[in-house]
């Protein structure tokens, strides 16, 4: 058959994209040892099919009776022989069923024709005969060539070709279309050598076509492993891979020589006619109506009859090849492409947020865009930094660490500050949440139905908030309020049903998903966990750095997933810290090699003793909590030789398993990447058999280094020499009197100004509150996406920022009490003070200053701060404002400041005998801090020193009913046992 011609464009055309087909695994020489392993395997074939028969033959004879059974052999002797022939009726079943095994897998083999059909009951046997048979052919071929599966690897993103080649096969995770029988792909092939020849006769009259006739090419047939592509064809003889699309629009639904329709943009098949634009050249196109003439009659005759199929629908569709992502009706499930969007006014609304968020103008300098851009990574972070620092104030409220007690965690400087101003900014909590919410609610709905998880490639936030899920493959209507999208293959939630969703006790469905980037206002979360192999990614060390960064911080920290384990190999050491529990770092390739062999054999045996197909089946069952969670591997050191043969191997069942491999390579060729990305200069990020051309998400280096060290100072085992120290401390004397004063701990008033108007009277005094907490100074952008979380332009956050200098006034000397310091921060003067500043200043003075050498001047700022608390936070706050409140510390803070105090007053006055005034000093402290374990305990023991047993047994019953179900903490229960021995009986009788 005639090889068919890969002749590019003219020299004068614009090159395209490198051809990224995904490479099979490599061929491996065949040793002596591979010729041992098939001579012993033959032998023992030999043995097992031949010699077996021929000894029960020989030896034993037949042995079933030669007559129709009878009652009297139920009453004869059990013998010897009967009991042979017994056993020899079992070998004989045994031999058969092993016999039809190896028939099984020596057929599944030399055709290579989709997945071994299972012989019923014999998994040892059959398992037996495929090692038998696979080390037999090693002496004609290379292992990878006939495990199914394995060779085919990484060709899913040429999408459901499998009716394109030849030899179909069978990739895990169901990730093409149905196979084509290996009779119609033999047909193909033989008219396509007819459509190679008269490809070489159009060669030698390309140069003389005009650009007005039409073109016509004829899928060629596979080449050994390598497949034709709508993306080659368009590389080949339009200059840009990416063209395919146009291709794609001119053919779709037309009916082809063998009946079938072009539906899908990856599913061609071999003898298939494509109309080219007219642009289009090269050798092995055919021009009508020149040379149809030259072709076979049986080529011309198709080419004409195809050409009668055209019609307008196809011309129009072809003018836009462009917009092919956007419910073109290509219903390919291997690409990835942009969901439709509703044109409702939610997408209108959100567009000035994100004019926002982009540009910075006005000031005198910016904040890190690749944090700023990323509200989903944004907000992971921002919320474990959050957790990581409540950590650190429990642990050192307990005694764990020394030296913070309530205080403020170290203010970063430098590019750690403007890496959390950034966080602030960019961070979408309430996008998170519903992520959440909508993945979870779909899991229990789909539970009650008893329905199975579908396999999700893809998810796409659009721009007006709707979430777009793109599965794998058809799974039927999805459960409401869930609706079908543009297709069969998209299930949609709109946000204004996402935001109904209430919580439930269900395991993350997706946790795997990731985000990659944004393309045409909608965000890409790629579902690493479901990938049918490894997802390679090419590109610069430094680019391909910031991706993999991205992805292990943004899996890290996300709020849609449980547990999770993440392996780094290659890069990643100093991320740790972001998530001890869920991060680790491997040293080299063969650690990680090791270490996912056991664990896939382990995920294997697990499945199969549960009696699930895939962990999908499992996090809608009783495990779903225990045994699913996703383990996702990111290589950024790109695999050689056996490594990369044994990397493939153990990628081609992984997405069954819930393992998912990011891999880094340099040269984009890596063995079995059924996905191949590729990280571009310019910060795009192509994906060009999936259909993909992102504005990536990345997270360089400097950035990185500065996000960890935010997590290092949070550190609850990292002690502090200046954390115990406010960040503002305020004159406390009668010299100090300031000229604005806000009470925040409490009802929210302020003293020293006329309040502002009516309208703008709310937003005036949140935004003073956000200042007034941030004494360090606050980021214009930080101030603009706290008021107004859905985004504002730059001329309403500066006409605000004047009305506030303007509100707030000036000192007597002339200098506004709103400024702006050298790094472009907003901040207030010393003569603007909060009730929450003299709070801390009060308590650091009683205990570190003037209180330390004076027990009256102590036990008197003790006192006053006590009487400053006067409930919670900003007791009074409107509904549906200060949602910023979310990201701060200071509800753990306030609680753990105050119950300090408490502490502190009630020592105090215990020292002198006063139990009663210390009761009433911790009575007033747990009304702030209701949970504060410290302070229940010093209230048994002052409650103690009265002398009063009633009166403790009274308090040990109410602390024992206000426990519930977890039981006294171990620390109040030591203490009941030494003040109150019998505290269990008598708490007992009290109640």
């Amino acid at each position: 058959m005639a090889r068919r011609t890969t002749s590019s464009s003219s020299t004068g055309s614009p090159p395209g994209p490198r051809n990224r087909t995904p490479q099979p695994l490599p061929r491996r020489r065949r040793t002596f040892g591979d010729i041992a392993k098939a001579f012993g395997a033959f032998l023992a074939l030999v043995v097992l099919l031949v010699g077996v028969p021929g000894a029960l033959a020989t030896q034993l004879g037949w042995p079933l009776p030669s007559g129709a059974p009878t009652l009297d052999w139920l009453q004869q002797e059990i013998t010897v022989g009967t009991f042979l022939n017994v056993l020899s009726v079992l070998v004989w079943f045994a031999w058969a069923q092993f016999t039809a095994c190896v028939l099984v897998e020596v057929k599944a083999a030399l055709s290579g024709v989709g997945l071994p059909n299972r012989v019923p009951g014999a998994g040892p046997s059959q398992l037996l005969a495929r090692q038998l048979v696979a080390a037999l052919l090693l002496v004609g071929a290379t292992a990878a060539s006939f495990t199914p599966g394995l060779s085919q690897f990484g060709q899913g993103m040429e999408g459901n070709q499998r009716g394109s080649v030849a030899v179909a096969q069978q990739t895990p995770g169901g990730l093409f279309g149905q196979q084509q029988e290996q009779a119609a792909s033999n047909a193909a092939a033989a008219i396509a050598e007819q459509a190679a020849n008269a490809a070489s006769h159009a060669e030698s009259l390309s140069s003389t076509a005009t650009a007005g006739d039409t073109k016509y090419y004829r899928i060629q047939p596979p080449e050994g492993r390598h497949h034709d592509s709508m993306w080659e064809v368009a590389e080949r003889h339009l200059g840009d891979g990416r063209r395919y699309k146009e291709i794609y629009e001119l053919n779709k639904d037309r009916t082809q020589p063998d009946g079938s329709k072009l539906s899908e943009a990856s599913l061609i098949r071999p003898g298939w006619i494509l109309e080219m634009p007219a642009d289009a050249r090269g050798g092995d196109l055919v021009e009508m109506p020149d040379e149809a003439p030259k072709a076979s009659e049986q080529v011309q005759q198709q080419i004409q009859e195809y050409a009668r199929t055209g019609s307008g629908d196809q011309q129009q569709g072809a003018q836009q090849g462009g917009q092919l992502g956007a419910g073109s009706g290509d219903r390919d499930t291997a690409h990835i492409h942009v969901p439709q969007q509703r044109p409702d006014s939610e997408q209108q609304q959100a567009q000035p947020a994100q004019a926002a968020s982009a540009d910075d103008s006005g000031f005198s300098f910016g904040l890190p865009e690749a944090l700023v851009g990323a509200p989903l990574l944004a907000a992971g972070l921002l919320g474990a930094l959050g957790r990581r620092r409540r950590q650190a104030l429990w642990q050192s409220a307990l005694g764990a660490v020394g030296g913070r007690r309530g205080m403020e965690p170290p203010t970063p400087t430098g590019s750690a500050a403007d890496a959390q101003d950034a966080l602030l900014v960019g961070a979408d909590p309430e996008g998170v949440r519903l992520l959440d919410l909508s993945l979870r609610g779909l899991a229990a709905a789909l539970a009650a139905e008893s329905r199975p998880l579908p396999t999700v490639y893809a998810a796409w936030l659009s721009g007006n908030g709707d979430l777009h899920l793109q599965l794998a493959q058809p799974a039927g209507k999805p459960p409401a309020p869930w609706q079908l999208g543009q297709d069969q293959t998209f299930w949609m939630l709109a946000r204004t049903d996402a935001e109904r969703y209430e919580d439930v006790d269900t395991a993350a469905p997706y946790p795997g998903l990731v985000s990659l980037g944004t393309m045409d206002d909608s965000r890409l979360l790629l579902n690493l966990e479901s990938v049918p192999g490894i997802v390679s990614l090419s590109g610069s060390d430094s680019d391909r750095a910031g991706v993999f960064a991205s992805v292990a911080a943004e899996l890290a920290t996300n709020g849609w997933s449980d547990r999770m384990t993440i392996t780094l190999v290659g890069f990643g050491q100093d991320l740790t810290p972001l998530a001890p529990n869920r991060l680790r770092h491997l040293d080299d390739i063969e650690a990680l090699l090791e270490t996912m062999e056991a664990e896939t054999r382990q995920r294997r045996g697990a499945l199969g003793a549960a009696g699930h197909d895939s962990v999908l089946t499992g996090r809608t069952g009783p495990a779903q909590h225990t045994r699913w969670a996703p383990h996702l591997v990111l290589l950024a050191a790109e695999p050689q030789g056996e490594d990369a043969v044994r990397l493939a191997e153990l990628a081609s069942d992984a997405s069954r398993l819930g393992i998912g491999y990011l891999v880094g390579t340099e040269s984009g060729d890596l063995p079995g990447a059924a996905w191949e990305m590729e990280i571009t200069a310019a910060g795009k990020l192509l994906a060009p058999l999936l259909g993909l051309e992102l504005d990536a998400q990345t997270l360089p280096l400097a950035l990185q280094q500065a996000v960890v060290e935010l997590f290092v100072e949070a550190d609850p085992e990292r002690e502090s020499t200046n954390a115990a120290t406010p960040p503002f401390l305020v004159d406390i004397s009668e010299q100090g009197r300031p000229a604005v004063y806000a009470r925040l701990v409490g009802p929210y008033e302020i003293i020293g100004l006329e309040a502002p108007d009516g309208e703008r009277s709310p937003l005036m005094h949140e935004a003073l509150a956000l200042l007034l907490l941030h004494r360090e100074g606050v980021h214009p952008r930080v101030l603009s996406s706290a008021l107004w979380p859905r985004g504002v332009t730059d001329d309403v956050r500066d006409a605000l920022v004047e009305r506030l200098r303007s509100w707030l006034g000036n000192d007597p000397d002339g200098t506004p009490r709103l400024g702006t310091d050298a790094s472009g921060r907003l901040t207030l003067a010393k003569s603007v003070v909060s009730d929450l500043d003299v709070l801390r200043s009060l308590y650091h003075e009683a205990t570190q200053g003037q209180g330390v050498n004076s027990r009256a001047v102590r036990g008197r700022l003790l006192t006053d701060a006590l009487v400053l608390v006067r409930g919670p936070l900003l007791a009074d706050r409107p509904q549906g404002r200060y949602g910023w409140l979310t990201h701060e510390i200071i509800d753990a803070q306030l609680p753990l400041l105050v119950a300090d105090i408490g502490l502190a007053l009630a020592e105090f006055h215990l020292e002198k005998g006063r139990a009663e005034k210390a009761i009433e000093a911790l009575n007033a402290s747990l009304n702030s801090a209701p949970s504060d374990e410290r302070l229940w305990n010093e209230l048994l023991r002052a409650t103690h020193a009265t002398g009063d047993s009633d009166r403790l047994k009274r308090l040990a019953a109410d602390l024992v009913s206000r426990s519930g179900a977890r039981g006294v903490p171990p620390r109040t229960e030591a203490l009941l046992d030494e003040l109150l021995p019998m505290w269990r009986s008598g708490v007992a009788a009290v109640g």
